[in-house]
């Protein structure tokens, strides 16, 4: 990769930034574990630098950007490693590369992501704006991604599909639930006993690795007579875009993290459905056009209840294959969680609910975390694996 070097001093054939934090006596050693590695998403704590501080890695002659987040971590794309192998980078200060890399721009409560100045996907905040009029304005809401786009541009998501105006791209809501000896629900907004609404735009970012927006929702129980907020729920993008060259894909994380604000616990009995969506394109809706697929091999009829690690949802976009995956964390409440995939519209989602009833205590926390990878072409189950091993497994890094 090409370098762009302000000129501010030269030592020993490395042009310095003088201004910046001295990182020099740093190294980061990075360890494959047992598997072989690829364009690996690599996290790790670096303690001493302000936040935002970017940075390069260096091997050699060879410069990977290292982009440290506000939590005070450092974030970087390890490109290859064999398995039980190690490499050590030198820590060296910031230099202005020559691709954007992913960019975050706000648009009042919306935030557009790029890749190189690609669009990669959107997240929708504020109260949302309804596509058409027809659609009842109690349908109204922010707080969600789309559209997902691939790199050559497809939509692989939809937003208040007619067949279920409450299906959004990408969200978040819970369906079957007890409160204070009431049943609201906030995935059938239509029915007017529950609703997630946008709450604030807490933070957004840009930088070499990762662009992200940290944001808040709230769910409201309607069924009282007068609202009642359950839960406050934190909601993390980071998007990565394209992080391997030898794959046509975006990758980006969405983690969620729900508190019971409330007096009262939230009860969540047994239920089929309900926990992290996904609508597929609109296209999708032809049942010869898309096709499922699961870690476990299974199909979109045999997938449904099953427990999987990752799922992928694909079609045919504007003449060409193109695929959205879900990869869920290991770490996961009930992992590997049981699916919900619909045996004729062309969604799926993770429902813990599903695996028996269970509760969020007066201020107890839920965290669910799960990496989406937007892709051109058909699905590839191995590929898919190795990249669910990255993520549930990935490269351990430490500073010296």
């Amino acid at each position: 990769m090409t370098l762009k070097i302000p000129l501010l001093a030269c030592l020993g054939g490395l042009v310095l930034m003088g201004s910046l934090p001295q990182p020099a006596a740093r190294e980061v050693r990075v360890e494959a574990g047992a598997y072989d590695r690829r364009a690996a998403i690599v996290s790790f704590a670096m303690p001493g630098l302000t936040p935002g501080t970017q940075l390069t890695l260096r091997e050699g002659a060879t410069w990977t950007p290292l982009q440290v987040d506000a939590n005070g971590r450092g974030w970087f794309v390890l490109p290859a490693l064999r398995a039980g192998a190690a490499r050590s980078y030198r820590v060296e200060e910031a230099r202005a590369w020559e691709t954007p890399g992913a960019s975050a721009s706000r648009a009042g409560d919306n935030v557009a992501f790029t890749w190189n100045g690609k669009p990669v996907l959107q997240y929708i905040g504020g109260t949302g704006a309804l596509p058409s009029s027809d659609i009842k304005p109690i349908f109204t809401r922010g707080g969600y991604l789309h559209p997902v786009r691939t790199p050559s541009g497809r939509t692989v998501t939809d937003d208040y599909p007619a067949d279920h105006r409450h299906h959004h791209g990408i969200w978040f809501a819970w369906t079957r639930t007890t409160f204070q000896g009431r049943d609201p629900d906030f995935w059938n907004v239509g029915d007017a006993k529950g609703r997630v609404e946008f709450s604030a735009v807490k933070d957004v970012w840009s930088g070499p690795v990762q662009a992200g927006v940290r944001a808040e929702h709230r769910y409201v129980d309607l069924t009282s007579g007068s609202p009642i907020a359950v839960l406050s729920e934190q909601w993390d993008t980071r998007v990565f875009g394209s992080i391997d060259s030898a794959r046509s894909s975006y990758v980006f994380d969405v983690d969620v993290a729900q508190t019971n604000v409330a007096g009262d616990p939230l009860l969540l009995p047994e239920y089929h459905y309900g926990g992290i969506g996904v609508r597929g394109a609109a296209g999708f809706v032809k049942p010869d056009i898309v096709q499922f697929l699961t870690s476990e091999g299974k199909d979109r009829l045999s997938g449904d209840g099953a427990e999987s690690r990752w799922a992928v949802i694909s079609g045919e976009v504007d003449g060409r294959q193109a695929s959205l995956a879900i990869l869920a964390h290991p770490s996961n409440f009930r992992a590997p969680e049981r699916m919900r995939i619909h045996p004729t519209d062309p969604y799926l989602c993770f429902a813990p609910s599903r695996s028996g009833p269970w509760a969020i205590a007066k201020g107890a926390s839920y965290v669910a975390r799960y990496r989406f990878v937007a892709f051109d072409g058909p699905p590839d189950a191995a590929e898919l694996g190795r990249l669910w091993v990255d993520y549930a497994q990935p490269p351990a890094a430490s500073v010296r």
